[in-house]
């Protein structure tokens, strides 16, 4: 499993490589994310195009991705600046056909992968019709607008209803890489983490965005030992990781129910809250 670090601070960026976290994210995305995800608690990036050359000096080894805006008018020319200043991997995200998509592929022209950010109803729908895009590398599921769109309480309903594994089959037939959501500490969050590793196992995800969780310590309390801290959590979800491969499959089997069931109970807790 590949862990995904966002971070535009070129420190934090080098020492999570060296902690061994492979691929780091500069999340450029700012075109209506406030607008879509209001109410949900979510972070809205501030990362700026300059940032993006810093943080690839800052870890030259790991695999850096930057996410852009929708596509528009000017993502051509952020296509070509983030090229320009290091990205191995170019993520669009909320495209609804397969025409964005296909200008995202052209405007990168093979040098660069390209990884399709699933985040829309359309996109869902027309996923048989974009997956085989040339160039596309990766296709990633992002949970937090996809369980809006399709009218969820829960952004990990997604997960327990079947859609994330249609999409996994439908990636992994046509060799791409796949991952979803993100990841809190093994034993925190409404779904926890030990749960979400397990189930990005089961359906063969190779990348998964660490939440903020795994580094909250850093902001609430700059003067602690916040990278002890960095480093236990990284470590514990590494040792869940191999412990969760030997699962055999009836152990698989019961992991998935137990984490359908608690999307479940969730949904329904929320479910009031956002009616």
């Amino acid at each position: 499993m590949d862990w995904i670090q966002i971070t535009n601070l070129p420190d934090f960026a080098a020492f999570a490589a060296q902690c061994g976290v492979p691929r780091l994210m500069v999340d450029l995305e700012r075109m209506g994310k406030q607008e879509r995800q209001q109410g949900l608690g979510t972070f809205i990036s501030d990362h700026l195009p300059q940032d993006v050359a810093p943080v690839r000096a800052a870890a030259p080894r790991a695999h850096l991705i930057v996410r852009i805006n929708p596509w528009h008018p000017g993502s051509p020319a952020e296509v070509e600046q983030a090229l320009r200043d290091g990205a191995d991997s170019v993520m669009l995200p909320m495209f609804e056909q397969p025409a964005a998509l296909q200008a995202c592929a052209a405007a990168i022209a093979g040098r660069a992968d390209l990884i399709a950010l699933l985040e829309t109803r359309g996109a869902l729908h027309s996923l048989q019709q974009w997956i085989g895009v040339p160039g596309l590398s990766e296709v990633y599921v992002g949970l937090n607008d996809l369980h809006r769109q399709l009218g969820c309480a829960f952004m990990f309903e997604p997960l327990a209803d079947g859609t994330v594994e249609r999409v996994a089959r439908a990636t992994h037939a046509h060799d791409l890489r796949f991952g979803f959501g993100g990841i809190a500490r093994l034993d925190e969050g409404l779904l926890p983490g030990r749960v979400v590793l397990g189930e990005h196992l089961r359906l063969g995800s190779q990348s998964v965005i660490l939440s903020r969780t795994f580094n909250r310590e850093m902001f609430e309390d700059p003067q602690s030992d916040w990278k002890s801290v960095y480093r236990e959590q990284l470590a514990r979800l590494q040792h869940c990781e191999a412990v969760l491969a030997a699962r055999t499959a009836e152990e698989v089997e019961n992991d998935r129910l137990l984490a359908r069931d608690l999307i479940g109970k969730a949904a329904r807790t929320l479910a009031p809250a956002r009616a």
